[in-house]
């Protein structure tokens, strides 16, 4: 089955999308943050886990995603054109009711802002410090593409830089969501990683996000309804 056959129509991700957010459990601590379930219809999360994108190569070297800029992935430009999946969540998250959606249930203020989404193949060796998010982030959601065997792979979740709360599982089309401030501490504690991690990270970015061939829609600012 090709990939372009295994996406759904744009109205039934959009209609899902929508309905994880109504459905997402709120948690107050240690900072308010959202727990999201089947957030795309299945078709498309298993297009998703499918796109022939590669891991890092992280030669020793991890605990921010920043040092192997050179080899990460990004639904823009071309991509977009090449994976119908990709442009099916990217068109999606740009759409002016899921953008209101997002601004209804977070508060967040993504109106101006632009879309930046990053697909991630995380292996063993891999790991991240500790950090907020805070800066030109304006929202931030982690989705998730667990298979099984591996629940903990999840993102961990801090008080503070040095205080570690939980671990978030990793489960299948599940997202953990957050608006980041100084106190949305999170970060990927190294451990074994038997099979290739894949994620989603999705962030609305301000105007000052300096690489513009890394978002979605470069020239177009996302806007309510």
């Amino acid at each position: 089955m090709s990939e372009a056959a295994t996406v759904a129509d744009p109205s039934s991700v959009e209609g899902a999308i929508l309905a994880s957010f109504a459905a997402a459990e709120r948690r107050e601590s240690p900072y308010v943050n959202w727990r999201v379930f089947d957030l795309f219809p299945d078709a498309t999360a298993r297009a998703l886990v499918e796109l022939p994108f590669h891991a890092i190569e992280l030669q020793g070297v991890s605990g921010r995603r920043e040092l192997h800029n050179d080899q990460r992935s990004y639904f823009a430009g071309e991509v977009l054109d090449q994976h119908p999946a990709a442009r099916e969540v990217a068109e999606a998250f740009q759409s002016p009711r899921i953008v209101e959606a997002i601004m209804a249930q977070t508060g967040a203020k993504l109106v101006g802002s632009y879309l930046r989404i990053e697909y991630a193949i995380d292996v063993s060796g891999f790991w991240l410090e500790p950090h907020t998010d805070l800066g030109v982030k304006t929202y931030t959601m982690l989705y998730q593409l667990g298979l099984p065997g591996q629940e903990d792979l999840g993102t961990d979740v801090y008080a503070n830089r040095e205080t570690w709360i939980e671990r978030v599982p990793f489960g299948w089309n599940s997202a953990f969501v957050f608006v980041p401030s100084d106190k949305t501490w999170h970060g990927f504690e190294a451990r074994k990683l038997h099979a290739p991690r894949r994620s989603v990270i999705i962030n609305y970015v301000t105007d000052e996000w300096r690489a513009r061939e890394q978002l979605a829609f470069p020239n177009e600012p996302v806007r309510g309804l």
